[in-house]
């Protein structure tokens, strides 16, 4: 089950670098005015405030998802700046929340990742280690019973043949 979400938080993970490496892209072209427009810091406006998640168990594993990402409300002149200064900041709040989807898919990976590794471990301790040290254990074992059999059967003779030669 880790290995099957693994594969599908690696497909995921691809697709959320490639939607932010395209928001990037589409907004290259505005980010040379981003830094303060009229007294604006439009980076800070676009700064999310809190990201909200959920836990959700995999394979006893928790994991962070993603539910939603809140900013600041506009607290600036809407007819005091420039009309394209909206479209600047939700192109940058879109690209926080497309980052904010990447970390947390990556803290998910992270944490599955881990898990998996602790799993491979112990599957390679018994695989390799614990289930040859048993076999061997069973083989010393059998050949300890079979010789005491072997030698119940040898007690067993001379008795009976001390029990005839008596009578």
């Amino acid at each position: 089950q880790l290995q099957m979400f693994m594969r599908d938080i690696n497909r995921r993970l691809r697709q959320a670098i490639e939607e932010v490496q395209m928001v990037k892209n589409e907004f290259q072209p505005y980010s040379h005015i981003t830094n303060d427009i009229a007294g604006l810091n439009v980076k800070l406006l676009a700064k999310p405030v809190e990201v909200t998640t959920v836990s959700t168990n995999i394979a006893g594993v928790k994991i962070p998802v993603f539910e939603q990402i809140a900013f600041t409300g506009p607290n600036y002149s809407l007819f005091g700046t420039p009309a394209w200064v909206d479209k600047v900041l939700e192109q940058m709040k879109l690209i926080n929340t497309k980052q904010a989807q990447l970390d947390i898919l990556n803290k998910q990976h992270e944490l599955l990742q881990k898990e998996l590794t602790k799993i491979n471990q112990r599957v390679n301790l018994f695989e390799k280690v614990k289930i040859p040290e048993c076999k061997e254990a069973i083989h010393l074992i059998r050949i300890k019973l079979g010789d005491e059999m072997t030698a119940a059967v040898v007690r067993a003779k001379i008795a009976k043949s001390k029990l005839s030669g008596v009578s």
